[in-house]
């Protein structure tokens, strides 16, 4: 288990002083990422091979909701790990060590000069320290939408402060876009994100809304496909 501390700070909460759904998205991702220099093997075999975990699906349950000021503690576990697909939970707890955000995901290992999916030696999957899974209801990592005619509303730029080092847009953007397409005062308990086509800077986003027994699915459709299919409930 990797862990890194942090605050509820200003520019992280909402006009209610309550911890944004953007900013607990960010800091579970800057644990996953910071997670590899624990892992000092794992961590040379994806440099000298080039190789990157991109992010396919992810599901947060909202237990409380962190205020201004807080500090909290955010953890990030693996509990399984194939050649192809890595599991981990993502914790984010308050400072009496309760859970506030609970998270699994799955990551999908890909070659970065080749962009196409690319085993791990099972020599480094050995190697991982491995956590027991989290018990949470885990749904299923695939987001089915509706069957629902959809609103249609008007497309979004990923512009290039969205972009990250992976030269797309940063996962935790697609929660920004979805959070602005749902009304202020819905208030969610569990989001289930599946990731398909990465967007790419200066692409217009088309966001289709569906609502279908007091649920939220929010579809970010580009040129090339789907990008992204996000429930909110």
């Amino acid at each position: 288990m990797y862990k890194i501390a942090e605050q509820c700070t200003p520019t992280r909460v909402d006009e209610n002083k309550r911890l944004k759904l953007f900013s607990a998205f960010q800091m579970m991702h800057d644990c996953d990422d910071l997670w590899i220099d624990s892992e000092p093997y794992a961590k040379e075999v994806f440099e000298k091979e080039h190789r990157a975990q991109l992010l396919a699906a992810r599901q947060v349950d909202i237990i409380r909701v962190p205020e201004l000021r807080e500090k909290l503690t955010i953890s990030t576990s693996i509990y399984e790990c194939k050649p192809l697909f890595g599991f981990r939970n993502d914790i984010i707890r308050d400072e009496q060590g309760d859970p506030c955000y609970v998270s699994y995901s799955m990551g999908a290992f890909i070659d970065l000069q080749t962009a196409k999916l690319s085993p791990l030696p099972q020599e480094m999957i050995d190697s991982l320290t491995m956590d027991e899974k989290y018990p949470m209801e885990y749904c299923d990592r695939r987001v089915r939408l509706p069957k629902v005619e959809p609103t249609v509303c008007a497309p979004v730029v990923v512009t290039r402060d969205d972009i990250d080092y992976n030269h797309h847009m940063n996962n935790c953007c697609y929660i920004r876009i979805a959070q602005e397409l749902i009304p202020s005062d819905f208030n969610i308990k569990r989001v289930r994100i599946e990731y398909k086509v990465a967007a790419r800077q200066g692409e217009e986003l088309t966001p289709l809304v569906y609502v279908d027994d007091n649920k939220y699915y929010i579809e970010l459709k580009c040129e090339r496909g789907t990008c992204a299919v996000i429930a909110c409930e």
